[in-house]
């Protein structure tokens, strides 16, 4: 059973429970080698890309609703290395990717202290 859910950038499918670890396997396989380990585009065949692997944890990519990241996911991105998934990965998959790709992102709070209240 798949369910619509509400994001902070959009409407993803709920995956199942293993979904998550689909979405790794599935990043492992097809996007790490570009996209490195930790999805800052810094993985074993990104020094020999031009232009580079995008930083998929970046706030511009953070910042992109669930609905373009998938476009690019299925479709690609002209003129790189980031081939279309559509025709290898179900949506499923794709869903699953992006799930993977969404649990990478990690917000952490500015060293600056708060301003006191007055």
């Amino acid at each position: 059973m798949v369910l619509l859910i509400g994001s902070g950038t959009g409407i993803l499918l709920a995956q199942p429970p293993d979904g998550l670890q689909r979405g790794q396997s599935l990043y492992r396989e097809h996007c790490m080698d570009c996209h490195g380990t930790a999805g800052k585009g810094d993985g074993p065949k990104a020094p020999f890309l031009s232009p580079r692997p995008g930083n998929l944890v970046s706030a511009a990519t953070s910042a992109k609703t669930d609905k373009e990241l998938l476009r690019t996911i299925a479709q690609g991105k002209p003129r790189t290395a980031m081939p279309g998934w559509k025709e290898a990965l179900p949506e499923e998959d794709q869903q699953a990717v992006l799930q993977y790709i969404r649990s990478l992102i990690q917000f952490s709070r500015s060293p600056t202290a708060t301003p006191p209240t007055p």
